[in-house]
């Protein structure tokens, strides 16, 4: 008689429904141990399109408005650098650049801290067209996840502050996550950071909002606009200070 697998070995029923919880425990787990042993105390997110290219594909880019977001590829690459550069040192890492390992803004955020020689973090996702994480993360901190909800806890269980670049969906739905559980308290107050005030503006009303009592106004405190990573990071500083 073949002898069977132990429950733990047994991948057939590790994937199966029962042990969804087992999964979903596995997904906390995995980041969160890997990240206390490297010595991760907290980090700046930045979150935004994988599509933006890079200067050195943007002359590829057919779509022109598209390409036209390049700089902001350039602006998340040095805001990486800087505060990478500034935070980290052999024994602790303060504010470790955390992106969700694409490419595009993605790719920008690991390469900076790459550009440094400082760690930085990818937790990327299984996609049905496959996301392959970019060739700048820090491979000890490269993480694999099957489910969304557990995927962004791990953006926000050490964030100190939050970059939005331009992007799609998912760049939309992690900003209005973030202020929603900061509106609500779920989360410390944290700088959120929307690069391109002209673009976002035009993207969304935000006064029109308030005006409709949809949202307090004392609500559109909660985000900040700027252009270049130095106002970024001198914004993210001078909150810092204040607590």
């Amino acid at each position: 008689m073949i002898k069977p697998p132990k429950a733990y070995e047994n991948i057939s029923f590790l994937n199966s429904s029962h042990c969804r919880h087992v999964r979903l425990q596995l997904e906390y787990l995995h980041p969160e141990i890997t990240m206390e042993e490297q010595g991760i105390k907290s980090s700046i997110v930045l979150f935004g399109s994988a599509r933006i290219p890079s200067p050195e594909h943007v002359e590829e880019c057919k779509n022109k408005n598209l390409a036209s977001l390049t700089p902001y590829y350039e602006e998340a690459r040095k805001l990486a650098a800087m505060v990478s550069s500034s935070c980290q040192t052999n024994h602790e890492c303060e504010y470790v650049i955390v992106t969700g390992g694409g490419g595009g803004i993605m790719e920008a955020g690991n390469r900076g801290a790459h550009d440094v020689n400082a760690k930085s973090i990818s937790l990327n996702i299984t996609l049905p067209h496959e996301q392959d994480p970019n060739p700048y993360v820090t491979p000890e901190l490269n993480f694999e996840f099957h489910y969304f909800h557990m995927r962004k806890m791990h953006f926000l269980l050490r964030a100190k502050a939050i970059c939005i670049f331009p992007g799609g969906f998912g760049t939309f739905d992690e900003l209005f996550e973030a202020l929603t559980l900061i509106q609500t308290g779920k989360i410390p107050t944290m700088p959120i950071i929307l690069f391109g005030e002209e673009h976002w503006k035009r993207l969304i009303d935000w006064e029109y909002l308030a005006e409709c009592g949809l949202i307090s106004p004392k609500d559109l405190k909660l985000f900040a606009f700027c252009e270049k990573a130095e106002d970024a990071w001198k914004s993210i500083c001078e909150f810092d200070s204040e607590l």
